[in-house]
């Protein structure tokens, strides 16, 4: 597996735990349906842990990544040095025109399922639902969107983008 389908796998596993962990809370049915407040509030709470647990996870997966580049380098070559090895750490992280590509065209499949969210969040209101419930289709659609852009981006890395 290449660095960026194993940095998307990383992406997705934060964001599907994160998601995870507010519907268990969201779901959880001692929870007071009409307070708008307390509801912003437990989203902005989610939103600075998923925000923090990104963060952690990436910088773990970049030490893991690291140091099994440099393994891989000691088994292939053990006279390898640590700048051969800082070399190819750096090599394995390049991205080019291909990933930016994949990038943008997973970014859209992100955007469109947050996209349907919004709508389906303005129907909730429309058809009466109460605000609370437009917040947590909101809330639920744009991370299920972020997750969505992360499985589209590893299928195409897996099965190759070319742009025709």
């Amino acid at each position: 597996m290449s660095y960026q389908e194993k940095k998307t796998l990383a992406s997705i596993t934060s964001g599907a735990l994160l998601l995870a962990a507010y519907c268990l809370y969201a779901f959880n049915p001692t929870n007071t349906p009409a307070d708008l407040k307390g509801w912003a509030t437990t989203m902005l709470i989610f939103i600075a842990i998923g925000i923090g647990a990104t963060i952690i996870i990436q910088i773990i997966f970049h030490i893991f990544f690291s140091i099994g580049v440099a393994i891989q380098g000691k088994i292939q070559n053990r006279e390898c040095g640590d700048k051969e090895i800082e070399k190819n750490i750096k090599l394995e992280m390049v991205e080019d025109e291909r990933d930016k590509l994949i990038e943008m065209k997973s970014n859209q499949v992100g955007f469109a399922v947050a996209g349907f969210g919004f709508v389906a969040a303005l129907l909730a209101l429309v058809f009466n639902y109460s605000p609370v419930f437009m917040l947590n289709i909101l809330f639920i659609t744009f991370s299920f969107g972020s997750i969505c852009e992360g499985i589209y981006q590893f299928v195409l890395y897996r099965r190759g983008y070319t742009h025709a």
